[in-house]
């Protein structure tokens, strides 16, 4: 049972917020549910759009496939789910349109890019690169101070020095938490916020406060959301990053549902 009267929005605000509520993990499967329903309704007319985040990936592995580039395979393709949030703004507008009874196709998928809601949308993407790029430079830095040292040479020479001795190993964990870290921070500041700039006008500083106090309204909730989203990422990517084709427009999908659990709109 959702609760609706919990964290209301600040009265000392110049935009005014809206309240958040806390939320129980049944309904995390109810907006898989609705994100699965949305993906069949609409799976004919945007199953393409879904293909083009996993030809990124591809393209992130032909380019990477090299000495000196290729420590930075891994943190590449894990650093997309970055900007996945940005990708899926169509998605959230779809599924808007469809909720709400109007008419949702192909031609709506850039809608959010209208001058009276891009705003919103393009600070709260300009703040994803900047992440992004950090996370590359974090993982570049912790490669440097770790594996670099030992200047492993081609594929196979960087995978066995990766699985085989303490500086490798060292790297693993690093990176890891360094990239858990990363993720959550991710989940923090967009759950709420990129389909919240796609519903309405709104400021990206607006959309981010309002998605920062509904994590904190609901944080264990938000953990499963986050673990259940990186094990489909995951997922989507055996074989060849084509899974992602489907799990990215049901994600899309079921985080707009999400958002109208977690927000009062």
């Amino acid at each position: 049972m959702i609760r609706n009267t919990v964290f209301p929005s600040d009265t000392i605000d110049t935009e005014a917020l809206p309240a958040v509520r806390r939320i129980e993990p049944a309904h995390l499967r109810r907006a898989l549910r609705l994100g699965w329903d949305d993906f069949l309704a609409k799976r004919g007319d945007l199953l393409f759009v879904g293909v083009l985040y996993p030809l990124v990936g591809l393209l992130v592995a032909v380019v990477t496939v090299g000495d000196r580039l290729l420590p930075l395979f891994f943190p590449l393709v894990a650093g997309l789910s970055i900007l996945g949030p940005l990708v899926a703004a169509g998605f959230y507008e779809i599924a808007r349109r469809r909720a709400d009874g109007d008419e949702a196709g192909w031609s709506h998928f850039l809608d959010p890019l209208q001058p009276a809601r891009r705003h919103g949308v393009l600070a709260i993407g300009a703040m994803l690169i900047v992440l992004f790029f950090a996370w590359l430079l974090i993982a570049w830095t912790l490669y440097e101070a770790t594996l670099g040292r030992l200047e492993p040479q081609g594929v196979e020479g960087f995978l066995r020095a990766l699985f085989t001795t303490p500086e490798g190993w060292t790297l693993i964990l690093l990176g890891n938490a360094a990239g858990a870290l990363i993720a959550a921070l991710t989940l923090a500041l967009t759950v709420v916020s990129v389909p919240m700039a796609v519903d309405k006008p709104v400021s990206g500083v607006a959309a981010v406060r309002t998605s920062i106090r509904a994590v904190t309204a609901n944080p264990g909730v938000m953990l499963r959301w986050g673990l259940i989203v990186a094990a489909l990422l995951v997922a989507g990517t055996i074989p060849l990053f084509i899974g992602l084709a489907v799990v990215l427009p049901v994600l899309g999908y079921a985080t707009w549902h999400l958002y109208g659990m977690l927000v009062e709109r």
